[in-house]
């Protein structure tokens, strides 16, 4: 399913998203400041505190990754459970916790003097938003550079968005209820039906009818492709959406984007070494290891932002803190990718 994806490496708005992502930070936080009809306009078209442009844009960030999973493979998942194992118990049993201690210990201690308690208060609640949702699509990329067993990636990220369903509503509802931020369930449930199950359902009847009626070959090499671009575009102009309603507080807080980069940085590296070196103890292969690693030390940062923008609007510091997620992501997991190629000749069979 992902051989098209696999064979490009990660493509061109892939590699340079950082980049884009501060352009539209600019962009936004400009239009924000000197064209405040724009997101006045825009705030209008909101139900049930959802914006709708922005829930559009999210969908299409969202349908071209579900397009890609295959739970066919989950069958196979009995052949080499080990490394599932690890994924899932990095994933769902320690990230979400490392993610609330660590992000607590920065904003409530370490940086106390520097952000006040109703702002750190909503960056935990941002972060543990993007601790509670491992990656899924960028995981294809991250396996290819690495040499990734492409079939056991697809079953990693077919199971993960399997427990998304069920695992990432109370888990995040426990956590901001620790942290001290009210969320109604009903909202954080409606939110994950309309960026999990709706674009989840849509992928898995889009491909299931394609590949019935115009085979596998098609699906993979012809019309895939033409949605490889899509999640990014739909995610810079979610952006420039979101830093346009944020401008004001960036530009009286601007220090607040490292100090909320600092404690994301630090959970990645963790979490990636956690599993790396779990798989490293039980003797999987570095095709194996290496994607086992890349998906819990990656974010799911699509839904932590559209789940963000649902519970408390495109305007609060909490949106703030997962597109911070965004914007660290792709440099500190090209950092990882190259420390597991560099590290290969630690586990069996590497070559």
């Amino acid at each position: 399913m992902e051989n098209s994806k696999q064979s490009q490496g990660i493509g061109f708005f892939e590699k340079y998203l950082t980049v884009w992502v501060l352009l539209c930070m600019a962009a936004g936080i400009l239009i924000g400041k000197f064209l405040p009809v724009v997101p006045d306009f825009l705030g209008r078209f909101e139900y049930a505190q959802v914006s709708i442009p922005i829930a559009i844009l999210i969908w299409l960030m969202i349908f071209p990754m579900m397009l890609k999973v295959d739970f066919k493979s989950v069958k196979d998942v009995g052949k080499n459970p080990k490394g599932l194992f690890v994924t899932w118990v990095t994933n769902w049993l320690i990230k979400p916790f490392t993610m609330f201690a660590i992000a607590s210990l920065f904003f409530f201690v370490v940086f106390k003097e520097l952000i006040p308690v109703n702002l750190a208060k909503d960056y935990l609640a941002g972060a543990i938003l993007l601790g509670a949702a491992p990656c899924t699509a960028m995981v294809f990329v991250w396996s290819h550079l690495t040499k990734g067993n492409p079939a056991y990636t697809v079953v990693q990220v077919a199971t993960n968005d399997l427990i998304i369903l069920i695992a990432f509503t109370p888990i995040v509802a426990f956590l901001l209820g620790i942290g001290g931020v009210s969320v109604p369930w009903d909202t954080l449930l409606l939110s994950v039906v309309l960026f999990v199950v709706i674009p989840l359902t849509a992928g898995i009847v889009t491909r299931t009818q394609l590949i019935e009626r115009k085979g596998k070959d098609y699906f993979n090499n012809i019309f895939l492709p033409k949605w490889n671009n899509i999640t990014v575009i739909g995610l810079l102009l979610t952006l420039i959406i979101i830093f346009s309603f944020q401008g004001k507080v960036i530009l009286e807080n601007p220090l607040h984007i490292v100090l909320i980069a600092v404690p994301l940085t630090i959970q990645t590296f963790l979490i990636f070494f956690i599993a790396y070196l779990a798989s490293k103890l039980l003797k999987l292969p570095h095709d194996i290891a290496a994607p086992a690693g890349m998906i819990g030390a990656s974010n799911f940062f699509e839904l932590a932002v559209a789940v963000a923008i649902a519970l408390f609007g495109a305007q609060s510091p909490v949106a703030l803190a997962t597109i911070v997620g965004v914007l660290t992501e792709v440099p500190v997991m090209l950092i990882l990718v190259k420390i597991a190629n560099k590290t290969r000749r630690w586990f069996p069979n590497a070559d």
